[in-house]
């Protein structure tokens, strides 16, 4: 099984979409959005984690000169999919808990320090900056 198979079949067991063709929709989206808010060694470090495929479609976003913050990010996903915001809440999930075990708990930690707050939980992690902040 090729590397950009198993990261559909991660998307498609974490999203529990009925098909690897909906999976792979999903995850083109997801990974269009994202690149057009990362920027430097992170979306570097991103990219040449991710099978050939995935890394076409992200790296062929043009990154916004700011990323947006967490909620707008979500909208881009349902606007993209033509879907609710909350069905496309449950997709960017999907894919970023997927980036978030392909890449590592360090990498994760870099593009959450470099995203604006309210990203962690759409990687599937606690948002423990307010409470620190608390």
């Amino acid at each position: 099984m090729t590397r950009h198979r198993r990261l559909i079949q991660q998307v498609r067991t974490l999203g529990r979409y009925p098909s690897d063709e909906e999976a792979e929709r999903v995850l083109d989206t997801v990974l269009a959005v994202l690149g057009s808010q990362l920027t430097g060694d992170e979306r570097c470090e991103l990219a040449a984690t991710l099978p050939e495929r995935a890394r076409a479609v992200f790296a062929s976003q043009i990154p916004l000169p700011k990323p947006v913050a967490a909620p707008a990010f979500v909208e881009a996903v349902a606007r993209a999919l033509n879907t609710s915001l909350t069905a496309a809440r449950w997709d960017a999930s999907s894919v970023l808990a997927a980036l978030a075990s392909l890449g590592g708990e360090r990498l994760t930690d870099r593009l959450l320090a470099r995203l604006p707050r309210g990203y962690a939980l759409l990687f599937g992690r606690a948002d423990l900056t307010a409470t620190a902040a608390a």
